[in-house]
């Protein structure tokens, strides 16, 4: 059993990857805050006598299943009634993104020039564009495997599939990638 202190703790680690991993799969911030923290809940209220190390997966797959939820959700309403947030053009003026800013005021960028920091931005704004542009299985793979950073059988019982999938994949999500980024210039 999970003591409170460990689920705390636990919740804490994956608060700000899950919310990254949820934005990129719904494209919706408010959204997203809300579907994390209701995993987040959901957690803690029905898996908390759970032990500490069953926690990430009974997580991942809490946090998958209300993505898929909402989905499912957004399409009864769609059929039902026309959103009229699909006539309005693309709002640039809400390009904050809350995560960057934190990992800035952590001082881990504090050494490096403008210049630097600049073109770091916009080198990963580009990579989460690309990113946001994979399939819905090819972006939860390589989330889950490289943000997560879950191995292949964490994935696969998270995603609800198999571990050849997941190796599926991720390796098409990697090439994808791999051939976006080498379109616009930026080799890592």
């Amino acid at each position: 059993m999970a003591t409170d202190k460990e689920l705390t703790d636990f919740l804490k680690s994956v608060e700000k990857r899950a919310f990254k991993r949820t934005v990129y799969a719904m494209r919706d911030e408010e959204g997203a805050l809300d579907i994390v923290q209701d995993s987040m809940i959901r957690l803690a209220e029905k898996y908390a006598d759970r032990p500490a190390a069953e926690l990430p997966l009974l997580f991942q797959r809490i946090l998958s299943n209300a993505t898929m939820d909402w989905f499912r959700r957004q399409k009864v309403r769609g059929a039902v009634m026309q959103s009229f947030s699909d006539f309005e053009g693309p709002d640039h003026d809400g390009d904050f993104d809350l995560l960057e800013t934190l990992e800035a005021l952590d001082g881990s960028t504090a050494t490096e020039s403008s210049a630097d920091s600049v073109s770091r931005a916009q080198i990963l704004q580009v990579i989460e564009g690309e990113v946001g542009k994979l399939p819905a299985r090819q972006r939860e793979a390589f989330l889950m495997r490289y943000w997560e950073e879950l191995d292949v059988a964490e994935t696969a019982a998270a995603m609800g599939c198999s571990e050849g999938s997941v190796k599926t994949h991720c390796s098409r999500a990697v090439h994808s990638l791999a051939k976006a980024l080498r379109a616009k210039g930026i080799t890592l």
